[in-house]
C-alpha cells in the first residue's frame, strides 16, 4: 500500500499561539490521560491537555521537563538536551489523545505510521515547558489519521513535522500469542 506524500500546509503557520493557552484550564491532566493512552513510566511524555476540539481537529497538550527525566543523565552530559524522538513521541501521544479519547478511528491502540517533514529548531532542556499542538489533516477511521504538528517552548518552535497514526492489531501482538 502507498500512502500519499506529505499533505502541503505551510510549517510555520502556527497551529495555536502558544502564548495565549491557560494553564490553569487543563482538559485532561496524567490520571485522564493514562485513562486513554497506555504508555506508563519513562514512555509518558505528557503532562496535561489544553484543548481537545474534534470539530476543529485541534488538541493542545504539555509536558513539564524536570532534571530526573530518564534521558537527562545521558542526553548529553553537562549539556542535557531533550531528544527529537521524545519530542516526536510527546507529538505522536497528543494526536493519540484526541483521536481515541474522541473514538475518530476504530482501534484499541494507535502506533506510529510514519513521520514527514520533521525540523527540529529550538532546543529543549530541563525545567522547560513542552507545549505540543497538534491539527488533524486527513482521516479515514479504519486506516489511518494524519496529522501536523508543532512543539513550542515559550514561544519559539522547538520541533514541527507530520505524522501519520495507524491502529496496532494489540490481539495478535500480545505477549505469550
Amino acid at each position: 500500500m502507498l500512502l500519499a506524500a506529505p499533505i502541503a500546509v505551510p510549517e510555520k503557520t502556527p497551529i495555536i499561539d502558544p502564548l495565549s493557552l491557560d494553564f490553569d484550564a487543563v482538559v485532561a491532566d496524567l490520571p485522564a490521560i493514562q485513562e486513554i493512552l497506555p504508555q506508563r513510566f519513562e514512555m509518558s511524555q505528557l503532562t496535561g491537555i489544553l484543548v481537545d476540539d474534534p470539530d476543529a481537529g485541534i488538541v493542545v497538550g504539555y509536558k513539564d521537563l524536570s532534571d530526573d527525566e530518564f534521558w537527562v543523565r545521558g542526553h548529553m552530559p553537562g549539556v542535557p538536551l531533550m531528544p527529537g524522538v521524545l519530542m516526536c513521541e510527546a507529538a505522536a501521544q497528543v494526536c493519540s489523545y484526541h483521536v481515541m479519547k474522541n473514538r475518530l478511528m476504530e482501534a484499541e491502540v494507535l502506533g506510529f505510521g510514519g513521520l514527514d517533514e520533521v525540523r527540529f529548531r529550538t532546543p529543549v532542556r530541563p525545567g522547560d515547558r513542552l507545549v505540543v499542538a497538534a491539527e488533524r489533516l486527513q482521516l479515514r477511521p479504519k486506516t489511518i489519521v494524519r496529522c501536523r504538528f508543532q512543539c513550542f517552548v515559550g514561544d519559539k518552535i522547538a520541533c514541527s513535522g507530520q505524522m501519520r497514526g495507524i491502529p496496532i492489531p494489540v490481539d495478535s501482538l500480545r505477549e505469550g500469542d
